[in-house]
């Protein structure tokens, strides 16, 4: 008997299977390394580089606990899902857990990766951290609770009301409420015409009251048709409740918007400055260019000042990129009662002071090597819910990861043999070895770049050959159509390179302990795999991949 784990609950639960349990197809890995140039290195010890969580990681929600700050972003139906993260300085992050990390929490199975997961808040109240979040096509809003943030969290609670982007406030008086974005009062007068309603959260039942209060119908100025209000946080302040709710949709126009009230129900009036964040206005031709922020949550620190996280991207031309929407952070100024950002005109800053706290440590995120010799940590995500069956095993007596391949392909809607790690930079360099002995046409081992079922990149080993695979819309193969291929004399374990620089991807492989690298082909354009050709909600995700069709 071969000790080995099993991809299941986000840090993986073990398992004992024979060696014949890996009968068939089955693909090796011997590790799996990322390099890549570090865009985040600030020039000075005083300064630090945004994002602050950079690739993969839209819709950041953000709770002070003491000392501690946690956040959560939005995953859709990756797995484990609900990122836990940790900083005690607001600039270096640590993965500390996954909120959705067993296969009876949520169940994603059949979903596109653009369903599931959208917009989580997080909040601290008498000792218990909570999360309110919208599952979309997988049973609407829930709440779940945890003790410790590093998890377990709860099974959800789910909740009897429609709409998305549920936040969670508790008062003063000792009530709790639910803010939300849902269909405003009467038909939409156009589209995108979006209302922030509250209503009244019981704590002990965990389920929300029959009455709800509109507090935002449109946006700021209903007479523009404002767009896609949502996101909304309130904050108490000297008085007065601020909400703070993003508008624009969540790609080049989206923004951030600021309201107040004496009254928690409102009426809530909007700032004098409005949108206190948004890029739409800016020349696209200006230096480290930032576009799509909003989506923000903000905390004070002891000195005074208030920051907050948003998303934004960062691309690499027009709006494409590779990375998805990353997480930013930014101080906010406080003038006559009303916080802002920034100015009207006003590009977001890449580097700048740090906020006066201890500098904390947080994840190596610019080179690391998998060796598989322990359980994969919460990092590496899959798609969809895990199946009862095998897909993904790491032996970590042996080193290496075992992936059992299905007739899941990359472009389907079913459980494929893949997991992976969020792409990071814009130039990075993924490295792995497998091992495969295909036994029919089709068969397929190698590395997955994946941004959405119709948009990924697959390069590999297939029977005698070494292939690249893309699919850049729905009415291509599922597995993806062969853009280059080479012929492969050697039977044996193959290097494979991706080394992607923006919108292009030269291709590289070598049999086990050559030194020398052969390129596939010349470099693949891959700016058609960019998150606005593919929804905008996600980002690349990269890792090994197997896939063997039935027949």
């Amino acid at each position: 008997m071969m000790t080995k784990s099993i991809l299941g609950a986000g840090a993986l639960l073990l398992a004992s299977l024979s060696q014949g349990a890996l009968a068939g197809p089955t693909a090796t890995f011997d590790y799996m390394e990322y390099s890549a140039i570090d865009e985040r290195e600030a020039a000075s010890p005083k300064m630090f580089r945004n994002p602050v969580i950079p690739g993969f990681h839209p819709d950041p929600s953000i709770v002070r606990v003491g000392d501690d700050f946690y956040a959560v972003t939005s995953t859709f139906s990756w797995f484990p899902g609900l990122p836990i993260l940790h900083s005690t300085d607001l600039v270096n992050w640590r993965l500390i857990g996954n909120a959705i990390d067993r296969p009876g929490q949520v169940d994603f199975s059949g979903l596109g990766v653009n369903r599931g997961l959208f917009a989580p808040a997080i909040t601290h109240h008498d000792g218990r951290f909570w999360i309110v979040n919208t599952c979309i096509e997988c049973g609407d809003n829930f709440v779940i609770t945890a003790d410790d943030p590093a998890g377990p969290w709860s099974d959800p609670t789910w909740l009897n009301f429609g709409g998305i982007d549920p936040s969670l406030y508790f008062a003063e008086d000792g009530t709790a409420w639910i803010t939300y974005n849902d269909a405003p009062p009467g038909e939409p007068r156009y589209e995108g015409h979006r209302a922030i309603w509250i209503q009244q959260f019981d704590m002990d039942s965990m389920q929300v009251m029959d009455e709800r209060t509109l507090l935002v119908d449109g946006g700021v100025d209903p007479s523009t048709n404002p767009i896609w209000a949502e996101g909304p946080h309130i904050y108490r302040v000297d008085g007065w409740y601020y909400l703070l709710t993003a508008e624009g949709g969540t790609a080049d126009q989206h923004s951030q918007t600021i309201y107040r009230s004496r009254e928690l129900t409102g009426p809530y009036v909007p700032g004098p400055f409005n949108p206190i964040l948004t890029q739409r206005d800016l020349p696209p031709d200006r230096p480290d260019r930032v576009e799509a922020t909003g989506h923000a949550d903000i905390v004070k620190l002891d000195d005074g000042s208030w920051w907050g996280v948003f998303l934004a991207t960062r691309p690499f031309a027009g709006q494409s990129t590779l990375l998805g929407r990353e997480t930013f952070l930014l101080p906010l100024e406080w003038r006559e009662g009303w916080p802002r950002f920034l100015d009207t005109g006003e590009a977001v800053p890449m580097e700048l002071a740090r906020p006066d706290l201890p500098r904390g440590e947080g994840d190596e995120f610019t080179r690391w090597r998998e060796d598989f010799r322990e359980p994969l940590s919460g990092k590496w995500i899959g798609l969809r819910t895990p199946p009862m069956q095998q897909q993904v095993v790491v032996d970590t007596d042996g080193g290496a990861l075992y992936l059992i391949p299905g007739s899941d392909a990359a472009g389907s809607r079913g459980k494929p043999a893949f997991t992976g790690r969020r792409l990071r930079h814009h130039s990075a360099d993924i490295v792995t070895r497998v091992d495969f002995a295909p036994d029919r046409p089709g068969q397929f081992a190698g590395l997955l770049a994946f941004m959405d079922e119709s948009h990924f990149l697959a390069f590999g080993k297939e029977q005698g050959r070494m292939v690249a695979r893309l699919r850049t819309g729905p009415d291509q193969a599922d597995s993806g159509e062969i853009v280059a291929q080479q012929a492969l004399g050697n039977s044996g374990p193959v290097d494979i390179r991706i080394a992607l620089r923006g919108g292009r991807a030269t291709l590289a492989w070598r049999a086990a302990g050559e030194s020398d690298w052969k390129p596939l082909a010349e470099p693949i354009n891959v700016e058609p795999l960019a998150s606005v050709h593919a929804g905008l909600f996600t980002g690349l995700v990269v890792g090994p991949y197997a896939y063997a069709p039935e027949g």
